[in-house]
């Protein structure tokens, strides 16, 4: 089954490759979306899939790379129309 999670990321998870290393995974792992830093220094992203992939996203989005130290994910259901074909890094909002 598809779903699609919103994710934001908290802790010290910019400037440690943290959107490069997920989008990264998000490929291994066949899931799609995005991935971008925000303004108040945590990480936003949508991920779409199978949803035992996107699970196993947002498990490694709770460690993150090995540089980050990731404090708190917030996870919520997104109801969107939109269908993600690649995970992408996107600008700073």
């Amino acid at each position: 089954m598809k779903i699609t999670r919103r994710l934001r990321i908290s802790g010290r998870v910019q400037g440690v490759f943290f959107r490069e290393s997920m989008r990264l995974r998000a490929q291994q792992l066949k899931v799609t979306g995005w991935v971008r830093n925000c303004a108040d220094g945590t990480v936003e992203a949508v991920a779409q899939g199978d949803a035992f992939e996107v699970g196993r996203l947002i498990e490694w989005a709770q460690r993150g790379p090995d540089a980050a130290k990731v404090e708190n994910v917030d996870v919520e259901s997104v109801q969107e129309d939109v269908h993600y074909t690649l995970f992408d890094k996107k600008p700073t909002t």
